[in-house]
């Protein structure tokens, strides 16, 4: 080792040293005693490899800095709010729906001690779901119901509860996959059933189901096809017959319906199947996520037959798939919307999706008048996201920024504060409106001066 290497490191100080400076104060006040020292040893040993290949050697005030940069781009990355201008409703790198106002307060109100396993009538212990359960059951129209922490913690739950070591019988056209290693055969694998695919990725008739239904049969399952299509010469059962299927053969039949839409809708919802039709059509359990078209926090819902619901509550999955009290307090306050109307504006996901568009329209007119120097109110075309309505696109309205090159300006918008989430088309960062709340305008005009400026 050269001497001038040898006198580089020899000059550094150790972490002690630096930690006992006064201007390292703040960064210890701020991120706490061992998680600054094991910034600062991690600086340090940069510094020694930049040293040993020639460079300078810093000063220990650069080396404080240096670790608190280091703290503050870490804790950067712990969840914080943002402002959603994508137009993309459910956006699953954001977090899906937004909870509405009533559900952040109950979510608020139980982050302190809770009844959620107390029936303060008698002083006796009670059931974690059976409250919400019988709020799920009324807004499904279902004897029962029950909510597990999510879409795919509720599929693998009735599989094996119904079909532990036999046979779930299910169209090859609907062998989802949606991401992080989530798909469907795995899911069957894991729950402990035997997946008996029928029919060809196109084409699944009622007789493919009929033919595979045999001793080892304990489940017909239906799998929404929420984030993609089959286009072209394709046949699909519908789930009435699916419905009537089982009941002849005394086999369970179960819908996945993915997104949790309660009600037929009109408009571009009307492609997406609900829970109110797969009721209708026989489906002896219908299974959903709650925080897509539900509008609530992340969650699984089953509901159905009061038996088989029963069934998947004595199993011992459910208590590894239960809800925390938090989940539980946002879906009481989801659930309890619904039932108070078939379209609660007061949900978020429900007022974004028939959101006026000329009110939108006139949104983005203003915006674009306020913001200035080339922006312009514009016409875009969006998508619901979350795995619902595939290919189905929503007119909306957004304003188109200038004076800045678009990926700069975009990476400006996600560094502010609060960060700012666009969408880059055409060479145009676009502001989206159809998911930003009215409310929230004036502010977001604020940011956006901010970043052109």
């Amino acid at each position: 080792m050269a001497a001038d290497v040898r006198d580089g490191l020899s000059r550094l100080p150790d972490v002690a040293a630096v930690l006992e400076r006064h201007d390292a104060a703040e960064a210890l006040s701020t991120f706490g005693p061992r998680p600054f020292a094991r910034a600062v040893e991690e600086e340090l040993a940069l510094v020694r490899d930049r040293i040993r290949a020639g460079g300078p050697v810093p000063r220990a005030d650069e080396i404080v800095v240096a670790a608190g940069e280091r703290l503050a781009a870490h804790r950067g990355r712990r969840l914080s709010r943002v402002v959603n201008a994508t137009g993309v409703v459910l956006h699953g790198n954001l977090g899906r729906a937004p909870l509405s106002g009533a559900a952040r307060a109950a979510v608020a109100e139980a982050g302190g001690y809770t009844t959620i396993e107390y029936d303060r009538t008698d002083g006796r212990r009670a059931s974690r779901t059976a409250h919400l359960g019988e709020l799920a059951a009324e807004a499904c129209g279902t004897e029962a119901a029950t909510v597990v922490n999510n879409g795919a913690a509720a599929l693998m739950l009735v599989t094996a509860a119904l079909a532990g070591g036999r046979e779930v019988v299910v169209s090859r056209g609907e062998l989802i996959e949606i991401g992080e290693n989530y798909r469907l055969p795995d899911v069957m694998a894991a729950a402990g059933t035997h997946l008996h695919e029928v029919g060809t990725t196109n084409s699944t008739r009622l007789a493919d189901y009929r033919a595979a239904i045999g001793d080892d049969t304990g489940l017909l399952l239906k799998v929404h096809r929420s984030n993609y299509r089959v286009v072209g010469f394709t046949e699909d059962t519908p789930a009435g017959a699916l419905g009537e299927l089982g009941r002849e053969e005394g086999v369970p039949f179960a819908y996945d319906l993915g997104s949790g839409l309660l009600h037929d809708a009109p408009g571009a919802l009307a492609e997406e199947p609900s829970v109110a039709s797969a009721v209708r059509a026989g489906a002896d359990l219908v299974i959903f996520s709650g925080d897509k078209l539900l509008g609530g926090p992340q969650a699984g819902v089953i509901a159905g037959r009061a038996d088989l619901l029963l069934r998947c509550i004595r199993h011992p999955l459910a208590r590894a798939f239960q809800i925390d009290k938090l989940q539980r307090a946002a879906m009481e306050a989801t659930l309890e919307a619904h039932l108070r109307a078939d379209v609660p504006t007061d949900v978020p996901v429900m007022a974004m999706l028939h959101a006026d568009e000329q009110r939108l329209r006139e949104r983005a007119g203003w915006m674009a008048d306020q913001l200035g120097g080339g922006a312009e109110a514009v016409s875009v075309r969006t998508v619901v996201g979350g795995g619902a309505l595939p290919g189905v696109e929503l007119d909306s309205w957004a304003v188109a920024l200038a004076g800045a090159p678009p990926e700069r300006l975009e990476s400006r918008l996600r560094a502010a504060d609060p960060p700012v989430i666009v969408r880059l088309e055409q060479g145009r960062v676009l502001l989206d409106l159809r998911t930003v709340p009215p409310a929230q305008d004036a502010d977001l005009v604020d940011v956006v001066l901010d970043a052109l400026s």
